[in-house]
């Protein structure tokens, strides 16, 4: 007799098993992760430092197109028209000396970095000036929501530079391809609006616009350039040897200072604009879920400054203790700006002083629509006579007697018979008025063949007419 059993494995075994399928399932993981986000093996870095050092000059059709892409793009922000701006950021080469002064810190290339730094100057004088031209000659002065929205960094903007520096580098460094267009147009989207209001503050007189613009223009860039920096050095581009021990470490040394000074800075703005920006979202939250939701609070005006740390908010009608205390401690519970001074003002007499002018509005109103009615009565009374008019006219009408059907095709064959010049004849009732009365008059239209003297067309036409009265037995006949 046989015995079948199930025996289970002993427990360190089952152990030792799942441990070697989890490290199985990390291996493929990782082997996945590696081959879906290694870039290294498709990087051609001496090709990518050639290209690179091609993009930095501006002369030549480089810098009419730098100069045509800036007009475009004031255009459109002077419009605030965002389809034009992209429109002009397809087509501007503004990355070129941006990227240089990245890659030649993170190689060592002095040269190179001499180079950029002198084409940046130039593109950004040329972009400034052809910007400050458009904007002096334009007839549209008023400060567009695009031209503000680049008077100030913002952590969006930030992101941006950041990121399209990162996607136009690692761009670059693909073997084979330059599939750098798109990045081209998030690096634009940093750099060309800025640049264009630097232009309308100069044109408008306006230094707070052109040094805000200018500010966010230098922060993107800086980051543009840090972004290639770190991608750079990521990918281990080989660095720039130099035959003289001393000037190599010398190059060396100050590579590494500016890329520390360009790093400290901008992390210092990436701070403070991140710490900025969170704190204007939670003062929107504030308004929105603690004032705008509430329909007893009638907020008229709102002060933010973000630098002073101060919230002044001014109500129509009395502010009780009670709400004011209320809206202090609901403030609190905002963690970007719980610390803000909040000062609540009320004003009794301003909230009669509205009520009085909604009534005064709703009695102006009503008005307006009595003298709109009183017109639409006279015109319907206008209406009135009109119609009874045209109902004397038509009962007028119907009391003629009707024409008796006539032979006409007897007439017309009679007619050619006797009158052998008449090519066609035409007949018709027409109806006349002399605007008290209405008549139906018999009328001809006689066509001859042959032109003749006046007389004696008029003879013709005389017997013809003459004949037809008899014809047709009536008292009057028209000759067309």
């Amino acid at each position: 007799m046989e015995e079948h059993t199930n025996q289970k494995p002993p427990q360190g075994e089952a152990s030792e098993s799942v441990k070697r399928d989890a490290k199985g399932l990390f291996a493929s993981i990782s082997k996945f992760l590696d081959e879906l986000l290694n870039i290294k093996s498709e990087t051609d870095k001496d090709q990518t430092i050639e290209d690179v050092k091609k993009d930095i000059p501006f002369k030549g059709h480089n810098a009419w197109i730098l100069v045509f892409s800036i007009f475009v793009a004031s255009i459109g922000l002077n419009v605030s028209s965002t389809a034009v701006v992209i429109g002009a950021m397809l087509i501007s080469p503004l990355m070129g000396p941006i990227v240089g002064v990245g890659l030649s810190i993170a190689i060592n290339d002095i040269d190179t970095l001499r180079r950029s730094l002198v084409n940046l100057g130039v593109m950004v004088g040329l972009s400034v000036l052809a910007a400050t031209l458009y904007f002096w000659v334009s007839p549209l002065t008023e400060l567009t929501p695009e031209l503000e929205a680049r008077t100030a960094p913002t952590i969006l903007d930030v992101l941006v530079a950041i990121f399209g520096g990162l996607a136009l580098i690692v761009a670059k460094s693909k073997k084979g391809t330059m599939p750098n267009a798109i990045a081209g147009v998030a690096i634009a989207t940093a750099l060309m609006p800025p640049l264009c209001t630097v232009g309308y503050g100069i044109a408008e007189g306006g230094p707070k616009y052109a040094l805000g613009a200018l500010y966010l223009f230098t922060i993107n860039a800086i980051f543009i350039a840090l972004a290639t920096f770190i991608v750079a050095k990521l990918l281990r581009f080989p660095m720039l040897r130099y035959a003289n021990s001393a000037k190599r470490k010398r190059t060396a040394q100050l590579a590494s200072l500016l890329a520390i000074l360009v790093m400290i800075p901008a992390s210092y703005t990436f701070y403070t604009t991140l710490l900025e920006s969170n704190a204007a979202h939670d003062y929107k939250l504030f308004i929105e879920n603690d004032i705008n939701s509430n329909e007893n609070l009638y907020l008229r005006k709102d002060f933010y400054n973000y630098n002073e740390k101060t919230i002044k908010l001014y109500f129509d009608g009395e502010m009780p203790e009670a709400i004011m205390s209320d809206l202090k401690n609901e403030i609190k519970k905002y963690d970007h700006i719980g610390d803000f001074e909040l000062t609540v003002n009320g004003n009794k007499a301003r909230g009669l002083d509205q009520v009085s002018k909604a009534y005064d509005r709703a009695i102006v109103e009503l008005d307006r629509i009595e003298k709109e009615n009183s017109k639409l009565l006279d015109q319907i009374e206008d209406l009135k006579i009109q119609v009874a008019g045209l109902e004397t006219s038509l009962n007028e009408a119907n009391k003629v007697a009707p024409v008796t059907v006539i032979p006409y095709f007897n007439i017309s064959k009679d007619a050619k018979i006797r009158f052998p010049d008449l090519q066609t004849l035409g007949y018709a009732e027409v109806l006349q008025s002399n605007f008290l009365k209405m008549d139906t008059i018999p009328m001809i239209f006689p066509q001859w063949k042959f032109q003749v003297a006046d007389s004696v067309h008029m003879s013709r036409t005389k017997a013809l007419q003459e004949w037809i009265i008899k014809e047709l037995k009536v008292d009057t006949l028209y000759v067309k």
